[in-house]
């Protein structure tokens, strides 16, 4: 529940699904200790009933199967007590524990499986599994298990929507009748990136002390997948360019994955933060950027991410360099106009994206914050989206 994931792309779509007219009971794992009363008060104000299961890291397979059998027998504790009518499932793991409940129960919900990536593959990717290793095919067999089980899917991008259900493209189904939803990472405007930015930019660059700098972001995890070198050569080269340049790192990884290499590149104490914010203060520094970095390793995997950090650059008015091939990233800079694709990862690729940044349009901000509402707004994207999906599910009439 701690996790800045959970607050800003989990709570928000139950809040969402909650407007339809659904009862939601939320089982999440927590690694640690937590408040329980203030949660479940906090929760229940919203809606949604909360329940908490301990959850174990090490040894990794062992504990994973460990945390499946008590989820398995808690969701049928609950099936007995009330009669669900879906069990939607974010992710491979806990789509296994309401997989294996629904089969164990008499009680046969509909299974929604939320797929939040290409997990077999990220691990492979992240040089965590190996992809002839027997951990990597039995998960591959689950998976394709798991498929066969879901009644209903969720997925995060058009470019995962064409390897898995690209006849659902028009249909809005896949070829065995079920239905089929992209909803991408999406932004609660209703609660976020609202007021007067400029206001609020200006602050924060006070507060900061970087009112004369020119701030580049990087938002998120640092690290595996996450192309930390050659974010530190672009800053590196951007620096060469604009002295005045200021990296800014709100991530959750640890600050040495890039102070080394920000200092080996010439930064000193006084041009970059690596600092670990929570969620709830996380616009306040984006809206103190100038522009947004998403650098994600792209493989065959990361066609199905949508990564948080782009709709919130764009809600805040920052123009976006990316990297090419992740997700539908190419196609909604492309089309919108709100930055630069990097094709290749070199100082010519560098140096073209950092000359790029200063021709786009005037208007950059409002372009920005115009192609956050078109894609990534919470209620009317990812929130009717995801009502839609359940009142098919439920046979429902939708209420909005």
């Amino acid at each position: 529940m701690n996790e800045p994931l959970v607050q800003t792309q989990v709570i928000p779509y139950l809040r969402e699904l909650v407007k339809g007219g659904h009862d939601l009971t939320l089982l999440t794992f927590e690694p640690g200790d937590v408040d329980e009363s203030e949660i479940r008060s906090t929760l229940a104000a919203d809606g949604i009933e909360w329940n908490w299961l301990r959850y174990h890291k090490r040894p990794s397979v062992p504990a994973t199967l460990f945390d499946i059998a008590n989820a398995v027998r808690f969701i049928r504790k609950l099936m007995k007590r009330r009669p669900f009518e879906i069990l939607h499932a974010r992710s491979h793991v806990p789509m296994m524990m309401a997989a294996l409940a629904r089969k164990a129960s008499s009680n046969k919900p509909k299974l929604l499986f939320d797929i939040r990536g290409f997990m077999p593959e990220e691990y492979v990717d992240a040089g965590v599994w190996s992809e002839s290793g027997a951990i990597y095919r039995n998960v591959k067999t689950a998976e394709s298990w798991l498929m066969a089980e879901a009644d209903g899917f969720v997925i995060l991008t058009e470019a995962a929507r064409d390897v898995l259900f690209p006849e659902s493209a028009e249909s809005g189904y896949d070829n065995a009748g079920r239905p089929v939803e992209v909803i991408p990472c999406c932004v609660d405007f209703e609660r976020r990136f609202s007021g007067d930015a400029s206001e609020r930019r200006a602050m924060k660059r006070k507060q900061l002390q970087v009112e004369d700098r020119f701030v580049i972001a990087h938002v998120g995890a640092l690290g595996g997948l996450y192309l930390t070198e050659e974010i530190a050569d672009l800053l590196y080269l951007s620096k060469l360019e604009n002295e005045k340049t200021f990296a800014l790192f709100l991530t959750q990884s640890n600050p040495e994955l890039i102070i080394p290499l920000l200092r080996d590149r010439g930064f000193s104490e006084t041009d970059f933060i690596v600092r670990k914010v929570p969620a709830s203060e996380v616009e306040d520094y984006v809206y103190a950027s100038d522009v947004g970095l998403s650098f994600v390793k792209a493989t065959f995997a990361t066609k199905s991410r949508s990564p948080t950090k782009i709709p919130e650059y764009l809600a805040a008015g920052l123009p976006i360099i990316a990297n090419a091939g992740v997700g539908d990233t190419n196609r909604q800079l492309d089309e919108d106009g709100c930055g630069t694709l990097l094709h290749e990862l070199t100082e010519r690729g560098y140096r073209k994206a950092i000359r790029e940044l200063s021709s786009l349009r005037p208007n950059i901000a409002e372009l920005c914050r115009k192609s956050a509402r078109m894609r990534f707004d919470l209620a009317e994207v990812g929130g009717r989206r995801y009502r839609r999906l359940y009142d098919s599910l439920t046979d429902r009439p939708p209420i909005d």
